[in-house]
Parts: C-alpha cells; sequence; structure tokens
C-alpha cells in the first residue's frame, strides 16, 4: 500500500496526538492521587500507545489488523474513592485530570473522524474508525471515574 502525500500527513497528524496523549497520560499517572485512576491513565497510555505503532505501521504500508473494540467504555466500572459529598484538594486535582482528558480524548475523536476521509484504503478507514471508537471509549471511561466520585 502507497499513501498519497495528503494521507501521510493526516496519519502523521493522527500519530502526533497519540503521542501527545501518551505524554499526558504518563504525567497525569504520576500526578494523580487516587490509585483508581492512575491505573487508569496507565490502561489508556497504553492504548494510545498501541494506536502510535499502528498508525507506525500505516506509514510503513502495511495495515494492522484492528479489533474494533467498543466494550471497554460501556463495561468499565471504576470503584469509588472519593466521598460524594467532600471536595477534598486531591479530589479537585484528580478532577481537573480526569476533566482534562476528557476534553483531549474529544479532541482526538473529532481529529480521527476527518482524517478517515482523507483515506482512499477502506482497511485504513475501517482502523482509524475503530481507534476513533477506542478514543470515544476513553473519554466514557474518564466520565464514569468522574460520575462515580462525584465529581462535576
Amino acid at each position: 500500500m502507497i499513501l498519497t502525500e495528503k494521507e501521510a500527513t493526516s496519519i502523521k497528524d493522527l500519530q502526533t496526538q497519540e503521542e501527545t496523549c501518551i505524554k499526558k497520560y504518563e504525567k497525569y499517572s504520576q500526578q494523580a492521587h487516587d490509585t483508581e485512576l492512575k491505573d487508569l491513565f496507565q490502561t489508556l497510555k497504553r492504548d494510545e500507545q498501541e494506536h502510535y505503532n499502528s498508525l507506525g505501521q500505516v506509514l510503513k504500508g502495511s495495515v494492522p489488523s484492528c479489533n474494533c473494540n467498543d466494550s471497554s467504555g460501556r463495561d468499565y466500572n471504576p470503584k469509588r474513592t472519593y466521598d460524594q459529598m467532600t471536595n477534598s484538594q486531591e479530589k479537585q486535582e484528580d478532577c481537573f485530570l480526569a476533566t482534562d482528558c476528557i476534553g483531549t480524548e474529544k479532541l482526538v475523536s473529532s481529529e480521527y473522524n476527518t482524517d478517515v476521509f482523507t483515506c482512499g484504503d477502506s482497511q485504513v478507514r475501517k482502523l482509524l474508525a475503530d481507534i476513533q471508537i477506542e478514543e470515544q471509549n476513553h473519554a466514557e471511561m474518564l466520565y464514569k471515574y468522574k460520575q462515580v466520585n462525584g465529581m462535576k
């Protein structure tokens, strides 16, 4: 498979987004107070690394198989760490981190939604659509974490 210049540029841009997410999740996993949130950030970091690697394979001319993981968001059930009524400094800081990452996931998902249409190869489009669903799952997981911990 040979990518056009426009397709390669789109894939490289997506890879840059994934690299930023990897770095953000690593940094935030170190900053988070709650072990549950730290673990979630590490899980999301691993997912983003897989996305980055998959995009790298596309840039090298092959399309990895994809397994549309559309259940991780639905099936995620975080344990509650923070009391619903308290608003400690740690809870506020963890809320900020989770909220910021939801915004990032929305942005990245939107990029995939746009860039999927720049690719002519149906297997590449399928991969990008699969990754977009996983990005949406990430946002859902973060939302569920906030919800169970009484975060606004």
